[in-house]
């Protein structure tokens, strides 16, 4: 199972230095989602953290600093996957730069998961799958349609949407491919401890994370 941080939306001065730290506990992907932020201000994001760590990086909007800064890839949003010239220009001259950089994207709707793709993602966000841990959204999802989603779409699926440690065993009983980190890190007094809980119990329940 993989295990996804996904970054706040806005900006935060602490944020790169927790991040910095999960990095060096074994954090292997952080999704860096700010869609407010200049390219400026995310080239001031993404060189506060250690160089070493930038292959863990997948961005979701000023996708050029995948090429620039060796980033692990690119998100795709709805805007993104929209029919224009730009967009299509965009995904191949980063393909041509870059081959091995991953690409995802979000899906709230389980219909939507088995739709032919214009791209081929490495895997998809599924959200909300539980209600959310700030109270703003409620899941809408039944498990059987989970499951049949998993096991019919041909994607790799993570949960995303009020994950946290009382949350793992079920997200590994669906069968989902992974599971993405928010409001559990980041309302955490300890960030660093709350995400080796989350280690412990994938340890403990025998969940062998990628």
């Amino acid at each position: 199972m993989i295990i996804v941080l996904l970054s706040r939306s806005g900006f935060n001065e602490t944020e790169t230095e927790i991040v910095t730290k999960l990095f060096e506990n074994g954090l292997e992907t952080y999704h860096l989602r700010k869609p407010r932020l200049s390219t400026k201000q995310m080239k001031k994001i993404i060189e506060a953290i250690p160089a070493q760590f930038h292959s863990r990086i997948v961005i979701h909007s000023h996708h050029q600093l995948a090429r620039k800064y060796n980033l692990k890839g690119v998100h795709y949003t709805k805007t993104h996957l929209k029919k224009s010239f730009k967009n299509w220009w965009r995904k191949i001259t980063l393909g041509i730069a870059k081959t091995d950089l991953i690409k995802t994207t979000s899906h709230t709707k389980l219909i939507t998961l088995y739709d032919e793709p214009k791209i081929s993602f490495d895997y998809v966000f599924l959200s909300p799958i539980f209600d959310s841990l700030t109270g703003r959204f409620q899941s809408g999802f039944y498990e059987d349609g989970i499951r049949a989603a998993i096991n019919k779409s041909g994607k790799n699926i993570v949960a995303r949407g009020g994950v946290d440690v009382k949350r793992i065993e079920k997200i590994n009983e669906l069968g989902f491919y992974g599971m993405a980190l928010n409001s559990c890190i980041w309302n955490s007094k300890e960030p660093l401890d709350e995400y080796m809980r989350i280690i412990a119990k994938c340890r403990e329940l025998s969940i062998a994370v990628d």
